[in-house]
């Protein structure tokens, strides 16, 4: 399409569609990263699914693409490869709300702090801590399986989200699941779309299981010289009685840019656990003389927060953003953590960057990111970045899944066109998005 098309004929068919103040140039959106210099992209606010399947076949019908987009707290380069936004912002509507049901089904662009607060009225708890969620929309969590900390106890976002709305890529409204818990009607087109960044369709809604809010929470720390240790500690919590919501591993590395005063080399254990004061006693007793510090009320928030936004809540936030450092986000069989975390203490030990890492290790989920030393260079640095994912992939099994972001490189096998999974995807892809209009990758 060319440039005179998209900002003069186009902007003017969309407009029809979501009036005159929801059509917009990308530039003045917010979101200067998704504007190529010389391609003027841009970006549109539908307020419905009606809109939003218009859109769609308007795309369809003029052979334009779209990128989906929710609160913008990543950037992607996904995105320039789209003529036009559409930003999920105004699907904010709440579908239904049942607190004795412990269910609720909101707009895709409603936030995950505006849902927690208004379940939070009624004593419940929408159990997914993606970072940043004054921003991170609902849509935008699902389409990137998003999630944090409370994973440990409650799941991904896959396993309590029990019906979906979307909009195909060739303009048509579906959906899959339903409004109540107990549903098995039809295909599970949640876990399809949970994932999928935007490639398969537009989320306009979807409903989730609610859980009863703790009443009161405190989180205990055990330092450790090693990672073994750590390690060590935090599987046999893993496989005792007790259930804490939240199992994390912070490095020393990690540990000092949430906090720079921090000067130990510790490698530390957080716990979060819900309950009464006997069952938090419970605790003190089966960790015993590990823990070296409990921590509760706002400075328990403080800390669980600094997990959440790691890296972007770093102390060195300009650096990330400056030199777009990649996150690797590993997951992997419990019995192989300990795989990934020598290749971290390996690469680290070379001298070339330090590798701070924060993860789920109960679940095998860790959050690894090449970080520059002082008086590194650019160029250095893209060595060391391209050395330490090279021996990550060398020293993990096929069974590992390893995503990179912001680039969002999935590490996987090639397959040729009748081979594995790919012939699959491909399959779903033409089924739902035949014309590929959904060329964009979704984001928080």
């Amino acid at each position: 399409m060319s440039t005179a098309g998209v900002s003069l004929d186009l902007a003017r068919e969309l407009r029809a569609i979501c009036g005159e103040e929801h059509v917009i140039e990308a530039a003045a959106s917010g979101m200067p990263s998704v504007v190529i210099p010389g391609k003027p992209t841009l970006a549109v606010a539908p307020a419905n699914a009606e809109e939003v399947a218009a859109i769609l076949r308007l795309a369809n019908e003029h052979h334009f693409t779209i990128a989906p987009v929710g609160g913008g707290t990543e950037a992607n380069p996904m995105w320039r490869g789209a003529d036009v936004c559409v930003q999920t912002t105004r699907l904010n509507d709440v579908e239904h709300y049942d607190h004795a049901d412990l269910t609720v089904g909101v707009g895709a662009g409603m936030t995950v702090a505006q849902l927690s607060a208004m379940v939070a009225a009624d004593h419940l708890m929408f159990a997914c801590d993606p970072p940043f969620p004054e921003r991170s929309t609902i849509g935008g969590v699902l389409a990137a399986a998003k999630h944090g900390p409370l994973r440990h106890g409650y799941g991904s976002v896959r396993d309590f989200c029990i019906g979906i709305r979307f909009v195909t890529g060739d303009g048509r409204k579906a959906k899959g699941g339903g409004r109540v818990v107990k549903n098995v009607a039809g295909y599970d087109m949640m876990k399809l779309l949970i994932g999928s960044y935007g490639t398969l369709g537009v989320i306009t809604s979807a409903s989730f299981k609610l859980f009863p809010a703790p009443r009161r929470t405190l989180t205990f720390l055990a330092e450790f010289a090693t990672w073994q240790e750590a390690l060590k500690f935090g599987n046999l919590l893993a496989r005792s009685p007790l259930a804490p919501m939240c199992l994390e591993l912070v490095s020393p590395q990690a540990r000092k840019l949430m906090r720079p005063e921090m000067t130990d080399d510790a490698w530390v254990i957080c716990v979060r656990a819900a309950g009464s004061d006997a069952v938090l006693a419970r605790y003190r007793k089966q960790m015993g003389s590990a823990v070296t510090h409990e921590i509760a009320a706002d400075d328990e928030h403080e800390v669980w927060r600094a997990i959440e936004n790691f890296p972007a809540g770093a102390k060195q936030k300009e650096v990330i953003e400056s030199s777009s450092l990649p996150h690797f986000n590993i997951s992997i069989p419990l019995a192989q953590v300990d795989a990934a975390l020598s290749v971290v203490e390996d690469f680290a030990a070379e001298g070339l960057t330090s590798i701070p890492v924060v993860g789920r290790v109960g679940l095998g989920h860790l959050l690894a990111v090449p970080w520059p030393n002082p008086g590194s260079s650019v160029e250095l640095l893209t060595t060391a970045i391209g050395e330490f994912e090279f021996h990550l992939l060398r020293a993990l099994p096929s069974s590992a899944c390893i995503s990179k972001s912001p680039a969002r490189e999935l590490c996987l096998p090639t397959l040729g066109p009748d081979q594995g999974p790919g012939n699959s995807m491909r399959a779903v892809k033409q089924a739902l998005d035949p014309n590929n209009v959904l060329r964009g990758r979704d984001t928080l």
